[in-house]
């Protein structure tokens, strides 16, 4: 299987990821585009996976990576993605996103079921495919980047919130029943980040996603994010990162959000929803 090769520092050890095999889903952008790029920069073999091949192997070619198709709701592809892959010593499961905005009331159950399907089944199915490899390495990792939204709910955000209090109840689920074999389960929250398309997709308009930031001094990016998964999948393999939390400096809690009025007299602070 090609990868990113075995990097050093000249009059250094060998880099963090040395020798693992790193498997990133939805890297076609965002998150997963950033954290592939990190953890290749870490070392690692890096291997990516997205239903957008253009985007994905564009990636790839980039970082020295191997891109491979994937689409999470799919059983096929998920059993071909897994069957491709000759070891896994660490799956970041990041493929997932939001579709709408509407209260209960007024629920799109179709919209619904397609948030179920790409972060809470399709997450639970890549991981079924890959466990085996996981325990095989002896020191394995299943890192999930889940949501702040999983631990709160928040007006409008009832299917993606449900979803994400999903996913991170199949997290804790999962490290209790591994406990004892060489896997770490890790949970990383991000509360605001600023990505070229979650918003957008949820929201369905540029000026509507655009507005969700407006005003925010320094909303996380996706960078941010990658540094912290990295982060958590280079300590020492006792080590667990049982759940970070992070959100920019400008927002609280779910609810509450500093955002900057612009006067003659320059920018003013106000919390906002």
């Amino acid at each position: 299987m090609s990868g990113v090769p075995p990097l050093t520092r000249t009059g250094t050890s060998a880099l963090p990821g040395t020798g693992r095999t790193a498997v990133v889903t939805g890297a076609s952008s965002g998150i997963g585009a950033a954290t592939a790029t990190r953890l290749a920069a870490e070392g690692f073999d890096v291997v990516v996976g997205a239903r957008r091949m253009d985007r994905l192997t564009g990636l790839a070619d980039a970082i020295g990576a191997r891109a491979l198709p994937l689409d999470v709701t799919d059983p096929a592809s998920v059993e071909a993605f897994a069957a491709a892959l000759d070891r896994v010593d660490v799956l970041v499961n990041n493929a997932g996103g939001a579709f709408d905005a509407n209260p209960v009331a007024e629920a799109d159950l179709d919209s619904w079921a397609r948030t179920y399907e790409v972060n809470v089944l399709g997450t639970v199915r890549l991981t079924r495919a890959l466990l085996p490899a996981l325990v095989a390495s002896g020191a394995g990792d299943a890192l999930f980047v889940s949501s702040t939204a999983g631990l709160v709910t928040y007006e409008g955000g009832s299917s993606y919130t449900a979803a994400k209090h999903g996913v991170h109840a199949l997290v804790g689920a999962l490290r209790l029943e591994l406990v004892g074999q060489p896997v770490r389960v890790i949970e990383i929250a991000p509360g605001m980040v600023h990505t070229e398309e979650f918003s957008l997709n949820r929201l369905g308009s540029a000026e509507k996603a655009d507005a969700v930031y407006r005003g925010v001094r320094e909303p996380l990016v996706a960078d941010d994010v990658a540094d912290c998964i990295a982060w958590a999948l280079t300590r020492p393999h006792h080590v667990n990162v049982d759940l970070m939390v992070v959100r920019p400096r400008a927002q609280a809690a779910q609810h509450k959000v500093a955002r900057e009025d612009w006067t003659e007299a320059g920018p003013r602070s106000r919390p906002d929803r």
